[in-house]
This record gives structure tokens, C-alpha cells and sequence, in this order.
């Protein structure tokens, strides 16, 4: 198995200058990830001048008025909204910006298909999926900041990797500090890689208390700013799952090279052993600014507005094991990545639907991993070939019908 992320070792870094002209898309600009991208790109515009790191495209699913602002402040080519009744909405906003405007799914799609140099892929979850591939495509540099879509389609994904030879650079936190730690993105003679959760709001809670926790206590991360759903899947551990069954598309690691550790901290992202003994981790203060500089300049290093780690202030780094028996949706993605096939294509369109469903107030916190194990106890050929975008999204489609008719059950 060949691994998905970069692995291309440079024997000559390009010039700055180079770097500083690559042409920027950001699919999903208003999400977390996509305001700290842009927000790393302006940070960089005040040291290396306003033509630095100019944008090609941006795209958000429905909130206009933030898409609005970027774009009449970071005066991108082309601005597109995915909901479509918003479209009349942007278009007369940035009439007389010069920028052009369009809207819908296929919109975004051939935004990231549009000549760029790299591409941030910063939206939600499967949705992500057609957009990373018209941009993998292409040929160029993507940063994945989406798990969801190499989970649930790492295969495709490999595959049109290596017909492009794109440059594929992780942006998860935990991914991007193996990256950095593996220095090629080579995992070969890697004997175990561990990654790390902070064990989130819950960490310390009894299965009783998580049986009747609010959505507001599941969201509130302890250490990162982050959208509902992935701070919602880092309450039930499923965000740490998630980010092993990745870790083995991008680095071609089995699943008994890969383990995870609790680090409440959320300082260390990755710890990489070798048969020698040596072990080297990967260290920064949390804040994705760090990992989204990285890529944006990657080979080079560009600056960034991330906090600066002050390992004497913090004085003390805490490891534990996880609690399996307290979060199972971490055993349900470790199953499923063994597993192999499409089963990780399952589990993932389950968990976005009991996700919603709780976010909802539809269902409780505990039966988020309850929704998804039965949704995986189907028979949807999980264990066939997903090596092909018609069964990846065929299956997903069935997926999440299934995953939403469990919750209503569930929800009685």
C-alpha cells in the first residue's frame, strides 16, 4: 500500500519568493479552518507585502455574510456560496468588487478544478469529497484539513493521488505533526505511531453523567477552538478513530503500527518509535495557525501568528491511556479501519447522522456510538472494494438512510 500524503524529499527548497506566488483556493473558507488560513495569509501579507499568497477561490456552504466580508477583504478571483436561495444575496454584494460570483454544489466543485497552485480543502465532512478530487486532479498542492473525506474514500483517493502526482500535505494537527516528524511523510521504518486526544470535555466523566450531557457541554472543548461536529466527535473519542483510520490512508501504516494516547494538554501531536528505541515527537501550542502556515509554505516555512509554546510556564505534560470502555466509538473506527473495505465509509456516514441527530437534541450523547455500531452490523458489502467514487458514494448514501431511520427509533 502506497501512502497518500507527500513523500517527495527536495534536494533544493524553492525560492521564497516562489512560495509567496503560489495562487491560493480555499474550499470552506468560513469554517474554523478556513478563517485561520486566511488569517495566516494576511498575517503574511503585512510582512511580505499585499501580493503575497493571492487567492484564486473561495467557498462556503451557507454563511454568506462572512463569505462576503473575505472576499471583499482578501479580493479573491471568485467567490461562491453552496446554498443557492443565498446567491442573489452575494452577487449583489460584490457587484461592483470586480470579484466573480457563482453558486451551488457543482459550483464548488469546479472552483477547486479551477487553475491554483494549492488548495486548502477546509469543508465538513463527505461533502468534501468531489471538491478534494477535482483539486487532487489537477496536479497540485492540497492541504486535507478534512478528515472525513480520506476516511471514507481513502482508496479513490490514493489512486487519483497517484495518477496526478499531486502533493497531498496533512493539516490536522496530529497528521502534519507526523509529516513534520517523518520529514518525507515515509513511514517505512516507523515501529509505532502514536497520536494524541486530549480526551475532551469528558474525560473524567462517568458513563452516567455523559448519559445526560447537553450539547453545549459536548461542543466546549477544553483546549481548541473548533466547529461543533469535530468538537463534538472529540467528546466521544470518534475524532481520534477517525484520525487513525486517516493516519493509515496518508503514511500507509497498518493498524498495529498506529495507537493513541491521552494528552490532556493537547502540546505533544505525535510521537514517532523506531526499533532502535529512539522515540521523537512533535510539539506546539494548539492552535491550527501552526499546521496551516506549515502546509501553505511547505517545503519552506513561512511566519505565522500562532501562540508560541512556553514549555517552563506549563511545567508539567500528562499521558493516559484511553477509556475504552467509556468511549466506544473509538473501538468502532479501530474495527472498521481493520476491517478494511467500506466499512470506514459506514462508520463515518453514520457518525455524521448521529452527530446531527444530537446536535438536534434528537438523541443523547450515548447513543451516538450506539446509532453507529448498528449502522455498521448492516450488510453493505463492507468488506468489497472501495476503490471506486460510485461505491464510496453509493454506500454512503445508504449509510446515512439507515443511520437516520435508527436514530428515529432511538430518539422514541
Amino acid at each position: 500500500m502506497k501512502p497518500i500524503a507527500a513523500t517527495r524529499i527536495f534536494d533544493e527548497l524553492p525560492p521564497l519568493d516562489d512560495v509567496l506566488a503560489r495562487k491560493v483556493t480555499v474550499l470552506g473558507s468560513t469554517g474554523s479552518i478556513g478563517v485561520n488560513t486566511l488569517d495566516v495569509i494576511a498575517h503574511v501579507r503585512k510582512i511580505h507585502g499585499p501580493h503575497a499568497l493571492p487567492i484564486t477561490a473561495l467557498t462556503a456552504g451557507n454563511n454568506v455574510k462572512c463569505l462576503i466580508e473575505q472576499a471583499l477583504a482578501m479580493k479573491p478571483g471568485l467567490a461562491v456560496i453552496g446554498d443557492e436561495s443565498q446567491f442573489a444575496e452575494l452577487k449583489a454584494a460584490l457587484a461592483s468588487s470586480g470579484i466573480e460570483v457563482a453558486a451551488g454544489r457543482q459550483a464548488v466543485i469546479e472552483a477547486a478544478a479551477r487553475p491554483s497552485d494549492f488548495v486548502m480543502v477546509a469543508i465538513m465532512g463527505a461533502a468534501a469529497i468531489e471538491p478534494a478530487l477535482a483539486a487532487i486532479e489537477r496536479g497540485v498542492v492540497v492541504a486535507l484539513a478534512n478528515k472525513e473525506c480520506v476516511v471514507a474514500a481513502g482508496e479513490v483517493f490514493r489512486a487519483a493521488k497517484e495518477k496526478s502526482g499531486a502533493q497531498v500535505l496533512p493539516v490536522d494537527s496530529e497528521h502534519n505533526a507526523i509529516f513534520q516528524v517523518l520529514g518525507s511523510g515515509d513511514a517505512s521504518e516507523a515501529d509505532l505511531v502514536t497520536i494524541t486526544a486530549s480526551g475532551g470535555p469528558f474525560r473524567e466523566w462517568s458513563l452516567e453523567r455523559m448519559r445526560a450531557a447537553t450539547v453545549e457541554e459536548a461542543v466546549a472543548h477544553p483546549n481548541w477552538a473548533m466547529g461543533r461536529k469535530i468538537s463534538l466527535d472529540s467528546a466521544t473519542l470518534m475524532n481520534k478513530g477517525l484520525e487513525l483510520i486517516e493516519a493509515h490512508f496518508l503514511f500507509a501504516l497498518p493498524p498495529e503500527k498506529l495507537s493513541v494516547v491521552v494528552h490532556p494538554q493537547s502540546i505533544v501531536h505525535c510521537l514517532v518509535s523506531y526499533e532502535d528505541g529512539t522515540t521523537m515527537a512533535h510539539l506546539s501550542a494548539p492552535d491550527m495557525r501552526t499546521p496551516i502556515a506549515h502546509a501553505l509554505g511547505w517545503p519552506r516555512r513561512i511566519p505565522s501568528p500562532s501562540r508560541r509554546l512556553d514549555l517552563a510556564a506549563l511545567g508539567t505534560l500528562v499521558f493516559q491511556p484511553p477509556a475504552h470502555d467509556r468511549f466506544p466509538a473509538l473501538n468502532l473506527a479501530i474495527g472498521s479501519m481493520r476491517s478494511g473495505g467500506l466499512a470506514c465509509t459506514v462508520l463515518n456516514a453514520a457518525n455524521e447522522i448521529a452527530v446531527q441527530a444530537f446536535l438536534e437534541h434528537r438523541i443523547g450523547f450515548l447513543d451516538i456510538p450506539r446509532v453507529v455500531a448498528a449502522a455498521l452490523d448492516q450488510d453493505f458489502g463492507a468488506n468489497g472494494i472501495a476503490n471506486d467514487l460510485d461505491s464510496v458514494l453509493g454506500t454512503d448514501a445508504r449509510a446515512r438512510v439507515l443511520a437516520e431511520e435508527i436514530c428515529q427509533r432511538v430518539g422514541t
